[in-house]
């Protein structure tokens, strides 16, 4: 490891020399470049000069201890050595954090898709529950939230929904929430008292640039169609709503929330290039690795991931064993202690992967 860390202090100097010379700075391509580079190693790098300031003095401390001291100063330079060791303990625990490889797509937008499961008009309504709790979370992130293409139903809820979530660290954040995620309540479709038990899946996808991944024209079939609200009842005289399929794949996508068509195909378009994208990237990932699928983030959606019990005010999160009995305040975007803990959870795995090798 600290090899590793060393040749990256070596490579963030050379960065530091290359990013003063006037041959780079007046290629705009290369500063780009070698700024985004120094700008990723900037904290590991500062993490490792402390790390080294703090083995040195305690290296120091310790050869104190060498010469004829007093009491009193022998147990100063013992507290002192305690602190630095304390210290370095705690440093080499965020350098092995800042070593883990960082997902690509952490600062991406976000692509959110919820849909009523199993349950019928119960899971419809769970499905509106969960992208107004995620709706909330954005609110309070600072995040923007766009509804791409809804299908609710008569009683309020949602067949499926498709927003766009944009905000910095929106996918670093989100990306956990990729699963089945379960109800336990007396349904608001009917007054037996019982309580029932449906679902709704969630997928969340990283937005992606065109100039990454460049859909082919030629094989998107475009149909445009007039919006329709609950019901199936026309909410717009114009052909507007536009779906968009993609032929190799078989995905389709669809858009009716602007009264303009080419508004409504931009935004379809950014929904199938994530689709595509996610589903060729998953299948490039089965093949050369289709044992390290772990509890959190695999994009499973059959798999239930988390448990909303209203009679008990309860989430648990099965993939880490977590319970909180506030659910009415995670339903109300109060994510945070569950996100935490998920990403917390991730990066033991992560480092635990980095030890063994």
């Amino acid at each position: 490891m600290f090899e590793r860390l060393q040749s990256m202090e070596e490579r963030y100097e050379k960065l530091n020399q290359l990013l003063a010379d006037p041959d780079v700075i007046s290629d705009p391509v290369k500063l780009r470049k070698y700024s985004k580079e120094q700008s990723d190693l900037q904290e590991i790098v500062a993490v490792y000069r402390n790390y080294k300031q703090t083995e040195s003095e305690l290296a120091d401390a310790k050869t104190m201890l060498e010469d004829s001291l007093d009491d009193s100063m022998r147990d100063m330079v013992n507290d002192e050595i305690s602190r630095l060791e304390h210290e370095q303990s705690a440093l080499e625990v965020e350098l092995k954090q800042l070593l883990i490889p960082k997902d690509p797509n952490d600062e991406r937008n976000v692509i959110l898709e919820v849909r009523g499961a199993a349950g019928g008009d119960e899971a419809a309504l769970f499905a509106g529950t969960l992208f107004r709790m995620y709706s909330r979370f954005a609110e309070q992130q600072g995040w923007k939230t766009e509804v791409i293409d809804a299908n609710p139903n008569e009683i309020g809820g949602y067949k499926e929904i498709v927003c766009m979530i944009s905000g910095k660290g929106a996918f670093s954040k989100l990306k956990y929430e990729n699963g089945a995620h379960r109800v336990q309540r007396v349904p608001e479709t009917e007054s037996g008292g019982r309580i029932h038990s449906s679902t709704a899946t969630v997928a969340v996808l990283p937005e992606t640039q065109e100039v990454e991944f460049e859909l082919n024209e030629k094989e998107i079939r475009v149909d445009r169609f007039a919006s329709s609200g609950p019901g199936g009842q026309s909410v717009n005289t114009t052909m507007s709503a536009i779906r968009l399929t993609h032929i190799p794949t078989g995905i389709v996508v669809s858009c009716q929330e602007e009264r303009s068509q080419i508004k409504n195909k931009e935004k379809a378009m950014k929904v199938l290039r994530a689709r595509v994208f996610d589903k060729y990237q998953k299948e490039a990932q089965a093949e050369y690795d289709s044992t390290r699928k772990s509890a959190v983030g695999t994009g499973d959606r059959s798999e239930r991931i988390r448990t909303y019990n209203f009679s008990q005010n309860r989430v648990t999160d099965h993939r880490i064993g977590l319970t909180i009995h506030q659910l009415d305040q995670v339903l109300n975007g109060k994510l945070d202690e569950i996100i935490h803990a998920l990403i917390l959870n991730d990066q033991a795995k992560k480092m635990e992967q980095a030890d063994a090798r």
